[in-house]
This record gives structure tokens, C-alpha cells and sequence, in this order.
């Protein structure tokens, strides 16, 4: 039902420092897609080549640099021209989708405000790359345990800042696992994101390990998401405890008999 998509900077290193040789032992635990964090470091040509040849697909990388968008002086500009170079390696990689975040929340302001700017920043971030068939998918982190400070670590603000750009090329990122570490209800904000959600990651928790490592109820959980009308990739962003071999097949049995 769900086409996996293993997060080649974290799973699959056994295959070594090389992106293009975890691409391919991903191919090899029978997956059809990955995803990456940010280009940086990656031998693009490479990681293109061996692409190419599993027929993998990639589904999303990050954007670069990470930004502090709220944090003075708030010079937006190193944002747009890294989506330029962001989106040149997308499309040489056949990548759909980049991810942006919030940054850390300034103090000094009050959130609403902020969270107003973030829409007048990713409508010109969306405007800036019209035409490149890329969409945008803003991510929701939690503050709990992984992102203390960060501005945006709820889902509904996302759905918020979503809206108001109102685009069919930007959209959520739904992290099942930052959802569930800051005590949200899946169920309900999955439904009141609805069709915003444009891609989806997941972990388990606590730990952010593999999914069957923690304790979440991942047939439930993956019930929701089918419910929610969600049908794209789910991306494997976890730190394995275990052989990466061996932590997906849980979750890729799983997912089969959906």
C-alpha cells in the first residue's frame, strides 16, 4: 500500500561512506525509492548513475542552508538562492520533493507574527522555484527530545502556514514520530491537515529507532494514515538499533499485508 522509501543517511551505511553504494544495497532489501538529507557532500553524478541504474526512486532532500529565519537580522536571501542550487540537483536526480523548516523561534516576538512571516517566506520560496516541478513540503519537528527551540512543532501551525500559502506546490511533511513525541493525536491531524500532507516520515518511539523498536502501535497508526486519504511515499528516517537489513523487514512485512 505504502511505497517505503529508507533514508540513505542513516540506514544502509554498512554499505559504506558512499550514497550511490547505499542506494544500491537499498535496492538489494527490495525497495524502489530513498530519500536523503541535504546534497552536500554527495557525489551528485554518482548518486544519479546508480539511481539510474536500480531504478530507484528518490523522494525527497533537504533544503540548504538550514536557516534561522526569525533570528535578526532575518536576511531571507541565502534561502532563495539555496533553493536554486536545491532544485538544479533535484531535478538532475529526479527528486519531487525538498524539505524546508521553521528554524528556531525568536523570543523577542510574538509567534503569531511569526508564523505569518514563515507564509510571506515560503510564498516567495514558492513563487521563486515556479515552474521547476518541485513542491515544497514544510516539516513540524518536536521540541521534546530532538529540536529544543524550534519554531514550528506543531502540525496544525503547519496546516496554518500551509493554507495561507495556499499552493499545490507546497505542503506538509508529516513526521509520525515528532507528532507522537509531542503528544498529538494522529488521528486528528492527519484529519484536519487532510490533502496538505504532501509526504510523510516515520520512527519509532521513544528513541526514534526502527518501527517495532518502540511502542508505537504501528498497525493503528498506519490505519490512520490510510484513513487519512494519504497514498505517497513513507520515508524511513530513523537511527537503526540493528543491521539495516534487518530493522526494516518489520515494517516492510507490515506494510505488505495492508
Amino acid at each position: 500500500m505504502f511505497q517505503l522509501s529508507p533514508n540513505i543517511d542513516l540506514l544502509f551505511t554498512e554499505a559504506g561512506e558512499s550514497a550511490a553504494d547505499r542506494v544500491r544495497a537499498a535496492a538489494a532489501a527490495g525497495f524502489d525509492a530513498v530519500e536523503m538529507w541535504g546534497p552536500t557532500g554527495k557525489d551528485i553524478p554518482a548518486l544519479k548513475a546508480a539511481l539510474e541504474e536500480t531504478g530507484v526512486q528518490l523522494t525527497a532532500q533537504l533544503a540548504e542552508p538550514r536557516m534561522q529565519f526569525m533570528i535578526p537580522p532575518r536576511n531571507h536571501e541565502p534561502f532563495y538562492e539555496g533553493l536554486d542550487a536545491g532544485v538544479k540537483v533535484a531535478q538532475e536526480l529526479g527528486c519531487p520533493r525538498i524539505v524546508v523548516g521553521s528554524g528556531t523561534g525568536f523570543g523577542g516576538r510574538k509567534r503569531q507574527d511569526q508564523l505569518d512571516e514563515l507564509i510571506e517566506i515560503f510564498t516567495k520560496g514558492v513563487a521563486h522555484i515556479d515552474g521547476s516541478g518541485i513542491t515544497l513540503v514544510l516539516e513540524p519537528v518536536n521540541v521534546r527530545v530532538d529540536h529544543p527551540g524550534a519554531l514550528l512543532d506543531r502540525t496544525a501551525e503547519a496546516a496554518y502556514i500551509a493554507r495561507g500559502v495556499d499552493s499545490p506546490n507546497f505542503g506538509i511533511l508529516y513526521d509520525l514520530y515528532h507528532s507522537t513525541v509531542e503528544g498529538e493525536d494522529v488521528a486528528a491531524e492527519l484529519a484536519n491537515a487532510g490533502s496538505l500532507v504532501k509526504y510523510v516520515q516515520i520512527a519509532d518511539a521513544p528513541g526514534r529507532g526502527e518501527p517495532g523498536s518502540g511502542s508505537i502501535d504501528w498497525p493503528a497508526r498506519l490505519a490512520d494514515l490510510a484513513n487519512s486519504g494519504y497514498s505517497g511515499p513513507v520515508g524511513l528516517e530513523y537511527y537503526p538499533t540493528i543491521e539495516s537489513a534487518k530493522s526494516v523487514q518489520w515494517i516492510q512485512d507490515l506494510v505488505a499485508k495492508l
